[in-house]
């Protein structure tokens, strides 16, 4: 059987200079996965910080309504791209060569499906960016999640091939997930920050407080942030404040609003253990993603969304 993937890791096979060139400008294989020899990048995208949910489950219902364990979460450098394959190879043939492409580079099965076995409404659960139009999917199409563990970040990937029908061609989308942390640009606000921006606008908004992907447990670096706002409570005796959790405009509703409290919940308890701040001058609130500062389209603005607010509880005395 003839194997046409490149077998050398971490090099671009060596195409056609004709196939090359029709490459969308600017793309590239990824380091740890080869190309399908002959193929072509018809869509490349790259995120630095993104969040993706992998399927790991069949879809059996509409988009909105899945099982929260139908996904992973994921966040991380995202690489997402379109390979159109050479004429008269199948979705079967082209998959086949990836998976063993990526045991090789040491990746291990997550999840598989083909065909209508992925569930009706796969497709439509795939992440923005993944999904096109007049793509054949229940009849041949063929998924693979798999992770490649590495002491520097784990890998993930996704892996689709399915024909088109207008062109009668296999088209794989394959997104990559490099599991790392997001590079912080936000300075610690101190104490003396915080009750100048409260005593103008009655809140202000800290980034310092970073949570576990998914999670309302507080990461080990917003112990410099946590202690400026203890700081303040102690300085300020008097002042009584809302805790307020806000997230960005990914996934659920209900689920975001709840994360938001859990979180807010977790500042709460933090400046009440390590800085003895009596609970009954600290409100606990989730906003979820109802109080954007910043737009939900972009990375950069969901990062500016994702924040803890201090307010001011006037009491009038």
């Amino acid at each position: 059987m003839r194997m046409v993937i490149a077998i050398a890791f971490g090099l671009v096979a060596a195409a056609s200079a004709t196939v090359v060139a029709q490459d969308m400008k600017g793309s590239a294989d990824h380091p740890l996965i080869p190309r399908y020899e002959g193929s072509e990048i018809r869509v490349f995208k790259t995120s630095a910080f993104e969040e993706y949910r992998l399927i790991t489950s069949k879809i059996l219902k509409r988009k909105g309504e899945e099982e929260a364990d139908t996904f992973t979460r994921l966040e991380g450098k995202v690489t997402h791209r379109l390979y159109r394959a050479p004429k008269d190879r199948s979705a079967l043939e082209v998959f086949r060569n990836y998976e063993g492409a990526l045991q090789k580079a040491g990746f291990v099965p997550v999840f598989a499906c083909q065909q209508n076995d992925c569930g009706q409404w796969f497709n439509g659960a795939m992440n923005p960016g993944t999904r096109y139009n007049g793509l054949i999917y229940g009849g041949q199409q063929r998924y693979l999640a798999a992770k490649l563990a590495r002491p520097e970040g784990d890998v993930y990937v996704s892996l689709y091939a399915t024909s088109f029908e207008p062109e009668n061609r296999t088209f794989l989308v394959l997104d990559v997930i490099e599991l790392q942390g997001m590079e912080q640009r936000m300075v610690v606000l101190e104490a003396g920050e915080m009750e100048k921006s409260i005593a103008r606008d009655g809140r202000v908004a800290i980034y310092g407080i970073l949570f576990d992907f998914d999670k309302a447990d507080i990461k080990a670096e917003s112990k410099e942030q946590i202690d400026q706002l203890g700081a303040l409570l102690k300085k300020s005796g008097d002042l009584q404040v809302i805790i307020v959790g806000h997230t960005d405009g990914k996934g659920a509703f209900d689920y975001n609003l709840s994360l938001s409290q859990r979180r807010a919940q977790a500042v709460v308890s933090a400046l009440s253990s390590a800085h003895g701040i009596k609970p009954n001058r600290m409100t606990a609130a989730g906003a979820g993603m109802i109080s954007p500062v910043a737009s939900n389209r972009t990375e950069e603005g969901r990062a500016k969304n994702r924040r803890v607010e201090i307010v001011e509880r006037y009491t009038g005395k």
